[in-house]
């Protein structure tokens, strides 16, 4: 694939369609009784759009599947892409998919994944230059060891069959990635994370992204299934929505993502989808959140090696 044409785009933005599509399905299939699913497409001016799609359920109390397509004439100045320099002639185009899911039970996990791949337009629509990024990750509020490991041991498996190289780099990336300095403090129990990477050519490098959201929502789907019934005390609730403040802290100072969704023009309430519909910061913690809090950060700060 040399050159951005109007067949091989609109393949490209199948595929990422075809993951946004399972994933959806995936998530609305794990609430039991009811759930509320929108979708709303939208546009944007300076080129392109994409699909977003919000779901509300007992289970999944708040996920969003988005997907989109977008191109201009200067990419964003965001740290997605702050060792590539675009030629002062060249045009981008921008295609993929982000998910974020906020379960309604404290046992369950938050989640989080993306994919994307960028393409440097040149003269006749030649594609000049292109990388490829994304990653998963999950932030429990239960410290399980069990989850841990089936969570970094299934993004192994999956990442083992393009290179032995991927995963402990990727994971290493995202240990260091996903963290609140002003916290002293993980995120979660990581995942893999990257970001400007070429693995052989475009089309294998799809397809890589297509096996590594299979494994995000497959063992995701485990987890969900493994504690959604699991019965929990207004404790466990206060705890969960004490955490969730974290989510909200790292995505609004800290995430790439959120940087390259402001810059580029995106779509303010999908760029804002991922945080959660409910959170606290309570003025003073109780002694059970204070307990609760040290060793669930002391779990999280676990290193990647640790976890398989």
């Amino acid at each position: 694939m040399n050159k951005l044409n109007k067949n091989n785009l609109a393949l490209i933005e199948s595929r990422f369609k075809s993951v946004q599509k399972k994933i959806d399905k995936k998530l609305n299939s794990l609430n039991k009784k009811s759930f509320q699913r929108k979708v709303e497409n939208w546009n944007r001016k300076q080129g392109g759009g994409g699909k977003s799609i919000s779901i509300n359920g007992d289970v999944i109390e708040k996920a969003a599947v988005n997907f989109s397509s977008i191109s201009g004439s200067k990419l964003p100045s965001s740290s997605l892409a702050s060792n590539i320099k675009l030629n002062s002639s060249s045009k981008f185009h921008a295609v993929g998919v982000s998910v974020i899911s906020h379960p309604s039970n404290p046992f369950c996990p938050t989640s989080h994944m993306n994919i994307r791949v960028f393409l440097e337009i040149g003269k006749n629509s030649t594609i000049n230059n292109w990388w490829i990024g994304g990653g998963f990750d999950l932030t429990p509020y239960v410290i399980s060891n069990q989850d841990s490991s089936l969570w970094h041991n299934a993004a192994k498996l999956s990442l083992d069959e393009f290179s032995k190289t991927y995963y402990k780099k990727f994971a290493q990336n995202c240990d260091e990635y996903f963290v609140l300095p002003h916290r002293n403090e993980n995120r979660g129990i990581g995942g893999i994370f990257f970001d400007q990477l070429q693995h052989k050519d475009v089309e294998t490098s799809i397809f890589l992204l297509e096996k590594i959201a299979e494994s995000y929502i497959n063992t995701y789907e485990k987890i969900i299934l493994c504690h959604r019934n699991t019965k929990f005390s207004q404790d466990d609730k206060d705890f969960q929505l004490f955490r969730r403040g974290r989510y909200v802290e790292f995505n609004l100072l800290f995430d790439r993502g959120t940087k390259f969704g402001i810059e580029s023009n995106g779509r303010a309430e999908s760029i804002l989808a991922s945080l959660p519909p409910l959170v606290s910061w309570p003025c003073s913690n109780s002694k059970i959140t204070q307990k609760k809090n040290k060793s669930l950060v002391s779990f999280f700060n676990k290193k990647w090696k640790e976890r398989i």
